[in-house]
């Protein structure tokens, strides 16, 4: 009944009689009646300019009221502190405060609402405004964090995609540090609902399958809503070298600070203080709301990276990990269970974690055992061809960029990557050989498996394989095979089982003849001593990284070429194949001239006829 009665008012009602209305309830007291007639008209079903035309007589109504209201209480203690005091003036006060909770539930059912009309985005900016506008004046002139956490909630929550009321937000009141504080701390009491909610939805087991569907979509998209919001907020970057913060309130600071700047703001005038005393002050809180804020980001951050993410979001995060969450973490620590789950992973999701990992290793003493071993099994043909193979590459020369790493894991990077060599695109072939030639500067110890002959070093290998085989027969079979066995198995998983000190990099030769010149010519930069660190300088491997198809063939058609093959033969051939080609065989023909309007042919005759036509017949020569 109340909502068709509603309904009623707002077909009778034109435009310029709400504004009589606005005018009235402004004007006096008398007219308070006006006012929940004017909350009607606040609704997403409402036409625009009736919704506006409410919106804006109520803020301008209740703006000045607000410092004087009465707190929100809950309905249970709400009955009790009313029927306790019987002055009229504080009943009406708290009238006044539900009917201003009920304008802020209606603003926020409008801020979220599936309208796409270009009125009503017009529209979503003027809600936003006129709550935040409540926010700075709703709690006595300092920051109202139960209306904000409202708004962030409405946001998260909603069942629309709402990112424009979120591009809104962040480009007008992110840039306030007091709206950075506090978002923090509102969305990490909303990661911790999604993370009870996923828990509580797991242990229902008995509902019914298209609810379930349709929560863990909701879950979902609050998941997404969650980290777009997370991800504008900017950096705390040189907040420390900072005096003074931009707030949207007097939050953050003492209240005598605070009244000091609505005193200079109303009244328009400078308010002095001493020079020491303001830089005492001013270094104080820069530095406290320096640590406050890397508080309140790490635990939003890390409750956050709690949650069950979908995919698309989990492979953003780890991408941008390293260099918008590490540098401004308390305890960068906090996210080891966190990257080594996500390391463990394998894939394209190892070589995202990859960063952030070596970051927390070399800067802040992560100890990981298994490191190697796993970035070891992330050398395979599939990550050449990666969205993310240039960072990863990167990573692999730093990773391995150690003095003190032993011979054995160095020999078994390059000879894994000298076996991908071969499987491998062209552009991923060059990254390969920038990397190994790398490798074997810094590591002297393994340069023998570039120029290692068979002789006496792998018979002595094959003796001690053998001692360590108990079945004789294996025994003869292994002392019998020829010598140039490659002991390297790519099947291994562990770098030290591997055999790649017993192995040669033979791959890397096979490249000399490679189809594509910039690879058959990089080679050749490898038979250079590279033990010799004063006469070779190490490769950018970032220069290769990102190279393909098409970055090889535009660097091919620039280049300059001194020299042209014009002719594949020096002299002229006087047989198709060479007797070289075919040894033991020979090609015996008889040359015959014809001549033919001036000109002299050579044709070769064979020595018998066969079916009528002249056939060629290889004799086959003995030979001793």
């Amino acid at each position: 009944m109340a909502t068709n009665l509603s309904k009623s008012k707002k077909r009778k009602h034109t435009l310029e009689e709400l504004k009589t209305l606005g005018q009235q309830l402004l004007s006096s007291r008398a007219h308070i009646n006006n006012l929940p007639l004017l909350l009607t008209f606040v609704s997403p079903s409402s036409p625009p300019q009736f919704l506006l035309e409410s919106l804006l007589t109520l803020q301008s109504f209740f703006s000045p009221l607000l410092p004087h209201l009465p707190p929100s209480f809950p309905s249970s203690t709400k009955r009790t502190e009313v029927s306790g005091k019987d002055d009229p003036e504080f009943i009406y006060k708290t009238w006044l405060r539900s009917k201003f909770d009920e304008f802020v539930q209606s603003l926020l059912l409008v801020l979220v609402s599936p309208q796409s009309e270009d009125a009503y985005v017009f529209l979503r900016e003027v809600v936003l405004d006129t709550l935040m506008e409540f926010v700075k004046l709703g709690n006595g002139g300092k920051f109202h964090s139960a209306i904000y956490h409202k708004l962030l909630h409405s946001i998260v929550h909603s069942t629309e995609s709402v990112g424009s009321v979120t591009d809104f937000l962040a480009s007008k009141y992110f840039k306030y540090i007091d709206v950075r504080y506090f978002t923090y701390i509102s969305m990490e009491k909303l990661a911790r609902s999604l993370e009870g909610k996923g828990i509580s939805d797991d242990k229902t087991g008995s509902a019914d399958e298209n609810s379930e569907s349709h929560s863990r979509a909701s879950i979902e998209l609050s998941l997404r809503k969650s980290y777009y919001i997370l991800s504008k907020i900017p950096s705390m970057e040189d907040n420390n070298e900072k005096s003074e913060h931009e707030m949207w309130s007097g939050s953050g600071s003492s209240s005598e600070e605070g009244n000091l700047k609505e005193a200079s703001k109303k009244s328009k005038t400078k308010v002095k203080m001493p020079k020491a005393e303001k830089s005492n002050n001013n270094a104080l809180s820069a530095a406290t709301i320096s640590k406050k804020m890397k508080s309140k980001f790490t635990k939003a951050w890390i409750t956050f990276l709690r949650l069950p993410l979908p995919v698309d979001i989990y492979k953003e995060v780890l991408v941008t990990l390293h260099r918008a969450v590490i540098p401004f973490l308390s305890n960068p620590i906090m996210l080891c269970d966190f990257l080594t789950r996500s390391y463990d992973i394998g894939g394209v999701v190892s070589v995202m974690a990859l960063s952030s990992l070596f970051i927390l290793m070399t800067q802040h003493g992560l100890e990981y055992p298994n490191f190697y071993e796993k970035l070891y099994a992330l050398l395979v043909p599939s990550i050449f061809m990666a969205k993310h193979r240039a960072k990863f590459f990167e990573l692999l020369d730093s990773c391995l960029r150690s003095p003190l790493l032993p011979a054995y894991l160095a020999a078994a990077f390059v000879k894994k990557l000298s076996r991908l060599s071969i499987l491998v695109p062209p552009s991923g072939a060059l990254v390969i050989m920038a990397l190994i030639h790398n490798l074997l500067r810094r590591h002297p110890s393994i340069n023998c498996l570039l120029h290692r002959e068979d002789g006496n070093e792998t018979h002595n290998d094959d003796s001690k394989a053998e001692k360590e085989i108990v079945d004789a027969a294996t025994v003869a079979n292994i002392s019998s095979i020829k010598p140039g066995i490659d002991h390297f198995d790519d099947e291994e998983s562990n770098p030290v089982k591997s055999n790649a000190m017993r192995s040669s990099l033979w791959e890397i030769d096979t490249l000399r003849h490679h189809y594509c010149p910039p690879v058959s010519r990089f080679v050749l930069s490898l038979e250079n001593d590279l033990t010799v660190r004063a006469k070779t300088t190490e490769i950018n491997v970032k220069d290769f990284c990102s190279g393909s198809y098409a970055t090889i063939f535009g660097e091919e058609i620039r280049r300059r070429v001194k020299q042209v093959p014009l002719a594949f033969y020096k002299t002229t051939p006087t047989s198709l194949f060479s007797d070289s080609d075919f040894a033991g065989w020979t090609f015996i023909c008889d040359k015959t001239e014809e001549n033919s309007n001036g000109n002299k042919e050579k044709n070769f005759a064979c020595l018998s006829e066969e079916n009528g036509h002249i056939s060629a017949k290889r004799q086959r020569i003995e030979c001793s």
